[in-house]
């Protein structure tokens, strides 16, 4: 959004970790608040002449603009946003962002090392909902292996960073929005009338 920007842009206005997001990494989003090419978003139009710092420190939080914000992902998981807002503000904003940094170089080099082309997403779903302790393990895990082409590295990383999350309960996947009523029925009417 032009002409918005924010001390922090590694984390989001609303309580997202962009640090983590597959569109940051990837060049296209300079995070919230970043500058030029920063994407449009309601809750950065509401921000300004509040002066708040995270929308957690505003007044009317959570207001309208959250119903159902957390129902479904973008390009990062929304179901921690509320737990990181809390977090954050626990440690404090500064050692809360050093953490994100660590996280998101732990990410870097897992795509720069063992990404085959088909982990990116997989990796920044992980650096995002992992604890910081699981992430450095996996990677510690990874270093000691003996080399190996792309392929076997790559599925070695997704092998033991599914684990670690298997064994905290924690889904990877990112929750799609669902899909609109009026769609769904136009799937089922067409999938009728061409099965006929």
């Amino acid at each position: 959004m032009k002409g918005f920007s924010r001390k922090e842009p590694m984390f989001s206005l609303c309580g997202l970790n962009c640090a983590l997001c597959a569109m940051h990494v990837g060049g296209y989003c300079p995070g919230c608040g970043g500058g030029e090419g920063n994407q449009s978003c309601a809750f950065a139009r509401c921000s300004p002449g509040r002066g708040v710092e995270f929308c957690a420190d505003c007044a009317e939080y959570p207001c309208a603009r959250y119903e159902g914000f957390d129902d479904a992902d973008s390009f990062v998981p929304h179901s921690r946003r509320r737990a990181d807002l809390e977090r954050a503000r626990e440690l404090g904003l500064e050692a809360y962002i050093s953490e994100l940094r660590e996280k998101a170089e732990l990410l870097s080099e897992l795509l720069a090392g063992y990404n085959d082309g088909r982990r990116k997403s997989l990796f920044c779903t992980a650096a995002y909902l992992l604890p910081l302790p699981d992430l450095r393990e996996a990677l510690q895990a990874l270093r000691a292996l003996p080399e190996q082409p792309i392929k076997g590295r790559a599925a070695s990383a997704a092998s033991l960073i599914n684990a670690a999350a298997e064994k905290r309960g924690i889904s990877l996947k990112l929750v799609k929005k669902p899909k609109s009523r009026s769609m769904m029925s136009g799937f089922i009417f067409s999938y009728i009338y061409f099965a006929a």
